[in-house]
């Protein structure tokens, strides 16, 4: 019996990307498998906005690691409230305030980390390790408290870093996902973070993962970044990235 599914002449260009190209036909429909695949791509998509961020975990492995590190919460209660109301997940609490406050170093850190859940809570998994491979090229810097937020937009890093009185504040959070990226993870640099910051005051590094900018990769631009905000006393539009220049761009490992 012949296969009833009918490839598509140009499915040799599948082995270039992870996009939804040359799925073939079996009559006038998709493939069965095709259909299946995609629907589980959307469900883990789903899943990703709506998972609780793994705090406990994330807290324990970064103790484990000799890291300080303290828990916030934003305004919104949960994630009902986070998905309703984005302007609650750009502040604080104000349990979260009084804990910042009361953990504020003695030194202004030239740099706080924030761990956060954003619109995929499954992209934190990436966070550690790259911070593993950052942190190894930041001798000399003072590092503050690494955060873990919940329910957090990208503008809490403002609310957080100047609370903390930090110099710079890189926000790893979790991406809108995709339906071949559900654990893509952000990452936003801001220069003398406060409330009411811009995302033009902001340079990002997007879609960090294995299977799309890799943590050596990743580690490597925004080293350079932090390097140059510092230099230049600013981010955003006038802080350029050519950190291309200075390393060979690593290559994305694609599906087999």
């Amino acid at each position: 019996m012949s296969d009833p599914v009918q490839s598509d002449a140009w499915s040799e260009l599948r082995r270039y990307t992870r996009a939804r190209i040359a799925l073939g036909r079996a009559g006038n429909s998709l493939p069965t498998a095709e259909v299946l695949k995609f629907s589980l791509a959307h469900a883990q998509a789903r899943d990703a906005v709506h998972l609780a961020l793994p705090r406990d975990q994330l807290l324990a492995a970064l103790a484990a690691a000799g890291h300080a590190a303290l828990a916030v919460h934003s305004a919104a209660a949960d994630r009902a409230q986070y998905l309703r109301r984005p302007d609650w997940g750009r502040k604080l609490d104000d349990a979260s305030r009084a804990s910042l406050l009361a953990a504020r170093p003695a030194e202004p850190p030239d740099v706080v980390f924030v761990i956060a859940d954003g619109l995929s809570a499954t992209a934190s998994a990436h966070a550690e390790p790259l911070l593993q491979i950052l942190l190894t090229r930041l001798q000399g810097w003072r590092v503050g408290p690494i955060v873990v937020a919940e329910q957090a937009r990208v503008a809490l890093g403002d609310d957080i870093g100047a609370l903390l009185g930090a110099r710079q504040v890189v926000m790893l959070i979790g991406e809108r996902p995709g339906l071949s990226s559900p654990d893509s993870l952000g990452i936003y640099l801001t220069y003398a973070p406060r409330p009411g910051r811009t995302d033009a005051e902001r340079n990002c590094i997007s879609n960090v993962r294995p299977e799309g900018l890799g943590y050596e990769h990743a580690a490597h631009t925004l080293h350079f970044l932090l390097a140059g905000a510092r230099r230049l006393g600013l981010s955003g539009i006038g802080l350029k990235d050519d950190s291309g220049l200075t390393a060979p761009l690593a290559s994305a490992a694609l599906p087999e």
